[in-house]
């Protein structure tokens, strides 16, 4: 395959004696060194500050931010005319919060209506309501159970929330409470989302929530779940005398799925209809869209295979469906999370990969392809905003080079995508409504965040903010840069590195690689660096990053390598990193460290075990060690059924490795993870007790599946004795170079 169709951009490293020089004379004034303090314990002096939070638009002219009060140091939330500037505050937290209960943020509203006059809180099991217009807040609920995921309806008169697993909505003028549902259960959860469906379909940033309002406030759709055939798996948790046991409901690979349905319920009379899909069959289904005028409302379906995806439309007063899009594909669909349908009807908007890349296509409501917008080897990462009014679509992508991220145009009617954002790096943008300015938060791998205000076509209005402080100029920062590497079969893998800022090439350096490597994931990207990356370089380690061909750098073409041999591919590609680096005359061999957590964790553990003739030293988080341990809907998205898949399993496990581990293995988990249950690590542990091979290991007690307050700091501070202990023989500077007890460097097996 010729090099340019597979990778889009090709960037020469710079010869190093140029970049030694770079690093070198970066700045005579930058003199200072970071303190642990400073990294992982936000002590001053802080030589980066966080960006204050946009939090979208009121009207095409006005958007809404947040930011301190300096004298009052409370919060308060700000309409800003976009073309001067002029801030009013539209609420002010401080004032707010005398009038609430104690306790109760007042600047962490549950929900808010669309002009921010009313605001809904979660607090002590309850639901509050605060009014801008009279400036009360009163209780709404006053229940013995609580009420989760409180949503205004559009129109803000009414908001719904789940209550023992049933569906509720109240009225918000009078508190009159409906239940739309009354079969929840401890198995049954209406409008309440399943664990494998909030982890995987869902997804994270739904909160559990499954019901969506219709845009007149008339009608709710909703999920229904039925975790009955779904097996249980039990979390110990050791506190008190006792300790406590936790059951959930958790399918692994193969196992059985909950039972799913779709409601559509009626506001003014309660009643329910149901979407006319076989509850019992072993499907998906997921991401209802209701039409802009509410008369309407679609679907998406998906075998257990999950290479098969469609879309209906539900008839609103039978239920009954018919089929609008059917889209297969050899290895793997995916759902749509953001159809637009046009307020006119002429169809729907879909970002499909179908082709081998994710691009734009107009099709009409009966499913029939009007137009492809978008077309070419990259990839549409998110549609922005559809104008209607001017027939423009502004969507987001990672085109030419696809470590970088950018705002494009282009019209319904067809034609070449036009780039709006211009500097090179990575642009998270907002736009107005009828498209006439955007947010731009923008960095690059050598300048950290900012936020400006431009015009539609890109031209600056004015700076909004940024997260450089003075102080940044005094520190000594090792030096960044991106580039790719060529691997033997002629793929060109993105990758990056920061070089310690004392840089000698003459000198032998230890690397670590931090990934997390997972399907369609990116670790590289033209993008400011985390300041722990430059401060362990600043300690004498190359920080190194490389993406895989099974990444979304190479579209879905890339990605489908990784059908049904997960680990393959991603070790393959990092040991092909290692060789590259091997042949550097400043990398040290013996030293070649590699960490990352969940997805991460599993791909060092196997460079460990699988890939122990190329890396020396693993930290590994939370690990998924094999893949019959984890969940139904992502393991055999790409692994299929272990049934239907023997080898591959059996080939992607950590286990089947655990004879070959040679170099320094660190293993942490968290006893309570319901996500990557421990069992993951304990069974890697059993067997490499059976081969007898050496490994260090840290349990973290009451934690999920990413570790919380004073543990995550412990979680931070091994991490980083372990690279000073197993690489320089010492330890952090912050302990003054005492070792913790036991603790000796140890070399990786001959």
């Amino acid at each position: 395959m010729p090099d340019s169709h597979i990778y889009p951009w090709k960037r020469s490293l710079r010869p190093l004696g140029v970049l030694a020089l770079l690093v070198i004379s970066a700045g005579a004034a930058e003199t200072k060194r970071l303190t642990y303090g400073q990294v992982y314990l936000r002590q001053e002096p802080q030589i980066l500050k966080p960006l204050a939070p946009a939090s979208g638009w009121l009207d095409d002219e006005t958007y809404v931010r947040q930011e301190t009060d300096e004298k009052t140091k409370a919060k308060v939330l700000y309409k800003i005319k976009a073309r001067t500037g002029q801030k009013t505050a539209l609420l002010d937290y401080g004032l707010i919060q005398k009038k609430c209960p104690e306790g109760l943020a007042a600047d962490s509203p549950a929900d808010h209506t669309a002009d921010y006059d009313g605001l809904l809180y979660s607090f002590g099991g309850d639901l509050y309501f605060y009014s801008a217009k009279d400036g009360l807040i009163r209780r709404l609920t006053r229940s013995p159970e609580e009420e989760k995921n409180p949503t205004f309806s559009p129109d803000g008169r009414w908001a719904a929330f789940t209550r023992t697993n049933n569906l509720f909505v109240i009225d918000i003028a009078s508190g009159r409470e409906s239940q739309l549902t009354a079969d929840g259960s401890a198995t049954v959860y209406n409008g309440y989302c399943s664990w494998v469906y909030y982890e995987e379909i869902l997804q994270r940033q739904s909160r559990y929530k499954a019901f969506w309002w219709s845009p007149d406030s008339r009608r709710i759709a909703f999920l229904r779940f039925d975790d009955g055939p779904v097996p249980e798996f039990p979390l110990f948790r050791s506190q008190g005398q006792h300790g406590e046991l936790e059951v959930g409901r958790y399918p692994k690979a193969g196992d059985p799925n909950p039972l799913v349905r779709l409601g559509i319920a009626a506001v003014a009379d309660r009643s329910v209809i149901w979407a006319d899909f076989d509850e019992k069959a072993d499907q998906y289904l997921a991401w209802p869209f209701w039409l802009p005028d509410s008369s309407g409302l679609t679907l998406q379906w998906m075998n257990r295979e999950q290479n098969n995806l469609k879309i209906y439309a539900l008839d609103l007063k039978t239920g009954a469906k018919s089929e609008i899009y059917d889209e297969r594909q050899p290895s793997w669909v995916e759902f749509f999370e953001d159809l637009y349908f046009f307020k006119d009807g002429s169809g729907f908007l879909a970002r499909s990969d179908s082709s081998g890349w994710r691009h734009l296509y107009y099709y009409d409501l009966q499913g029939k392809l009007r137009r492809r917008l978008t077309a070419g080897d990259w990839s549409v990462s998110g549609i922005r905003l559809v104008d209607e009014k001017n027939k423009t679509v502004y969507f987001t992508a990672e085109q030419n080079p696809t470590t970088e991220t950018h705002l494009y145009r282009v019209p319904l009617k067809g034609g070449r995508p036009e780039r709006l954002t211009r500097e090179p790096g990575s642009h998270a943008v907002s736009v107005s409504p009828a498209g006439s300015y955007f947010l731009d938060s923008f960095s690059n791998i050598h300048s950290p965040v900012r936020q400006d205000l431009r015009r539609i076509d890109g031209t600056a209005v004015r700076p909004i903010d940024h997260s450089r402080t003075p102080l940044l100029t005094e520190y000594n920062l090792g030096r960044a840069e991106l580039f790719s590497i060529r691997t033997a079969d002629g793929w060109f893998l993105p990758a990056s590195w920061i070089l310690p800022p004392d840089f000698d090439p003459a000198k032998k350096y230890p690397v670590v690689f931090s990934i997390y490597s997972g399907p369609g994931e990116t670790d590289v990207s033209d993008s400011f660096p985390s300041l722990s990356s430059f401060y362990l370089a600043q300690e004498g380690v190359i920080v190194f990053k490389v993406d895989h061909r099974g990444s979304s750098h190479f579209g879905k073409k890339g990605m489908s390598l990784m059908h049904r041999n997960l680990g393959q591919w991603e070790i393959h590609d990092l040991t092909e990193a290692v060789k590259w680096l091997r042949a550097k005359p400043f990398v040290d061999p013996a030293r070649m460290g590699i960490t990352g957590g969940s997805y991460g964790g599993y791909m060092t553990c196997l460079a460990l075990t699988a890939g122990a003739e190329y890396f020396t030293h693993g930290f590994a988080g939370s690990s998924v060690t094999d893949w019959t341990l984890y969940d139904s809907v992502y393991t055999e998205r790409y692994m299929g059924k272990p049934s239907d898949n023997p080898d591959g399993y059996k080939a992607g496990s950590v286990l089947s490795y655990a004879d070959k581990l040679k170099g320094v293995l660190f293993l942490e988990h968290g006893d309570m993870d319901d996500n990557v249950h421990m069992q993951n690590t304990v069974q890697l542990i059993g067997k490499l007790m059976d081969a007898g091979k050496d490994f260090e290991f840290m349990l973290y007690p009451d934690q999920r599946h990413g570790f919380r307050g004073k543990k995550r700091e412990f979680s931070n501070r091994k991490e980083f004795d372990f690279w000073m202990k197993n690489f320089f023989g010492r330890w952090a500077r912050s302990s003054g170079g005492a070792p913790p007890p036991g603790g000796t460097p140890r070399a990786p097996e001959t």
